[in-house]
């Protein structure tokens, strides 16, 4: 029997298939997705390492796929996105840590 996973590496494909059941919500995020990764103020490789970064915060193993090889296809080398990837790293990191000061903050007025 072959091993289920609950990620689907060939569902990355069918992303555009969301427009199916809800076709004017799926067509405003697909516009506003376009609008949002084409040349701006950032080329198109520093929003690809942008989203690259994000999608290890947020663990999205499609995104994680789909940004590896838009930062490759942008000029990114594997130099800049494992960088791209520990500035993630660290800043998750960081965002666990502060709550560390809510715990001292508590602690400290139960002791006082």
């Amino acid at each position: 029997m072959a091993q289920k996973h609950y990620f689907d590496p060939a569902d990355l494909a069918k992303f555009g298939d969301i427009t199916k059941w809800q076709k004017a919500m799926g067509d405003k995020y697909f516009a506003w997705y376009g609008e949002t990764m084409k040349e701006g103020a950032l080329t198109e490789r520093e929003k690809a390492l942008i989203a690259l970064a994000v999608a290890h915060a947020i663990q999205c193993p499609y995104c994680i796929d789909a940004y590896t090889s838009t930062s490759l296809e942008k000029g990114a080398d594997e130099e800049q996105m494992m960088e791209a990837v520990h500035v993630a790293a660290v800043i998750r990191a960081g965002s666990s840590l502060v709550y560390g000061v809510q715990m001292m903050n508590h602690a400290e007025e139960i002791t006082m």
